[in-house]
């Protein structure tokens, strides 16, 4: 059952930086790419740039979503687009930009007004 919560939550969260990255002239290109050892949450594109956004959604403020894209959690994700260069070559041609998207729900999915942080260039 927790399990389920916690799935629902992250999703509801993805979906919420997608809306973000929307209203903020970005094209969504894919939503939870998931290779052996890493995964991306979402890949969006804007111009000649290509952003890799790792979500991180917190329903405390105890412990700031993106300090928890810690070294290993790098290494997954860069993991991850590696494979998907791989099956879109093409993408090797753009500018490549890994960012965080930090939400902070209070009440989960039914906080009514979310917080929403968005580090560019979060990492390298």
């Amino acid at each position: 059952m927790r399990d389920d919560v916690q799935k629902r939550l992250g999703q509801w969260g993805e979906a919420l930086a997608a809306h973000y990255l929307y209203q903020n002239g970005y094209t969504v290109l894919l939503h939870h790419f998931a290779v052996r050892g890493g995964e991306l949450d979402l890949l969006a594109e804007r111009g000649e740039t290509l952003a890799v956004v790792e979500v991180k959604l917190r329903t405390g403020d105890w412990y700031p979503g993106a300090d928890a894209v810690t070294a290993h959690k790098r290494q997954c994700i860069r993991r991850a687009m590696d494979a998907y260069l791989m099956t879109h070559p093409s993408a090797m041609q753009r500018y490549i930009r890994f960012d965080v998207c930090q939400i902070t729900a209070p009440e989960g999915v039914h906080t009514l007004r979310p917080e929403i942080l968005y580090y560019e260039n979060a990492f390298y």
